[in-house]
């Protein structure tokens, strides 16, 4: 039997006995054979979708031994999903992507707000995607200078009033005195066949998603918030009220932080180091960028406690930004028309509507399975129960628009 002074020699020569299993539980080697839950803050599909199953492949990639798994959590702009990530248990398996315009929300303490950003384990930010403002091509507007002289009312298109589109476009238009008004309800590249068709002479939004129109010759950028460009103004540069300086600050932080990535507060600093190292490495893998560049997609990565600050920076608001930035969130948006008929056609799988009204006509209108409320004879319903030769009432803004609901029998 071994003596005490034997046991004490074969326990200082075999550390890692003496230490037992939890040593090789730390950093990386804790998600081999670990499950790492993605949250996506939004339905399949879309931008967010897309970086966050790039970043989630990768970071599976570069944390060996580790099983990454997408799941999409959409609802309330985005505040589902970012709910859950910061009341998700602090082990360092449960991470995901939000917009970053939540950042408006906690400002304004809006109603839903679950999460304090600036406690939330900071993984890193996929790319930087500047604010525009665009004008039409048929538009004789060629500067930004043109556009505040315009002697006509321009159309601005934006989302529904809550988005941050509409947010950023009230602010601006309200604090800089443009001749314009806001038309909302224009989501996906609606507003892009909008402004074709003349119904709309402007928009503010994410660069990325405008350069093809702008290539094409069917519109122009006239000044620029936040980015690397040099062949566009910056806005700021284009005024001088300091408030208004301050605005525009504010809506930069929202494109410099953009398709971020974050899990809840106190993750173990040993796991949490872990997940930057591999975000990192996912984010400088030269495939990863391949494809998203192929995609169209930006990217312009940050890390870590380089994010968290620049979080803190656009918390970091005057009361009068933040009353501007309330009144805007809190606008009600009006009910919009229902129009009655019955569908004559199903497209996109039953993601676009037609129903031909009584006169002969056609009214469409896109179905979204999450924020478009569809009931069939009384009842909570799918698209896919959709019939064509059943009679609806669409509550749409316009044909070609997102309906908010849609009555069917």
């Amino acid at each position: 039997m071994p003596t005490r002074v034997t046991w004490t020699f074969l326990l200082a020569c075999t550390p890692a006995l003496a230490a037992g299993p939890s040593l090789a539980q730390t950093g990386a080697d804790f998600y081999k054979g670990k499950t790492v839950t993605y949250i996506v803050a939004t339905a399949p599909g879309g931008g967010y979708d897309l970086y966050g199953r790039l970043v989630a492949d990768y970071m599976q990639k570069y944390l060996p031994g580790s099983t990454f798994v997408v799941k999409n959590m959409p609802g309330a702009g985005h505040l589902v999903g970012a709910n859950a990530i910061y009341a998700s248990p602090p082990d360092g398996l449960t991470i995901g992507t939000f917009n970053t315009g939540l950042i408006y929300n906690q400002l304004i303490k809006k109603e839903g707000v679950r999460f304090d950003l600036t406690k939330m384990s900071w993984i890193g930010k996929a790319a930087s995607d500047p604010r525009v403002v665009i004008v039409a091509q048929q538009t004789p507007i060629k500067s930004y200078k043109e556009l505040v002289e315009s002697k006509q009312t321009l159309n601005f298109a934006t989302a529904g009033i809550g988005s941050a589109a509409f947010v950023e476009t009230t602010m601006l238009i309200n604090t800089l005195n443009w001749p314009a008004k806001i038309l909302t309800g224009y989501d996906g590249n609606s507003d892009q066949l909008a402004m074709r068709r003349g119904e709309i002479h402007g928009s503010i939004a994410s660069r990325s998603s405008w350069d093809e129109f702008v290539k094409n010759g069917y519109g122009r950028y006239v000044a620029q918030i936040g980015g690397k460009d040099k062949d566009v103004p910056q806005l700021a540069s284009l005024v001088s009220d300091p408030e208004a300086k301050e605005l525009i600050a504010l809506i930069q932080s929202q494109g410099d932080i953009s398709r971020l990535t974050a899990g809840p507060p106190g993750i173990p600093q040993d796991r949490l180091d872990a997940l930057r190292t591999a975000y990192r490495k996912a984010l400088e893998d030269k495939e990863l960028q391949a494809k998203a560049e192929k995609a169209g997609r930006p990217i312009d990565p940050a890390y870590g406690d380089e994010v968290l600050k620049m979080v803190k920076q656009a918390l970091n608001q005057k009361e009068k930004t933040v009353a501007l930035l309330k009144q805007a969130l809190e606008q009600e948006e009006p009910p919009p028309p229902e129009t009655k008929g019955t569908i004559s056609e199903l497209k996109n799988g039953n993601r676009e509507i037609t129903l031909k009204l009584p006169d002969g006509k056609v009214f469409e209108a896109k179905i979204s399975g999450s924020r478009t409320e569809l009931t069939v004879g009384g009842k909570k319903a799918k698209r896919d129960e959709l019939k064509t030769g059943m009679s609806c009432t669409v509550a749409a803004p316009k044909s070609g628009a997102e309906a908010r609901s849609i009555a069917c029998n």
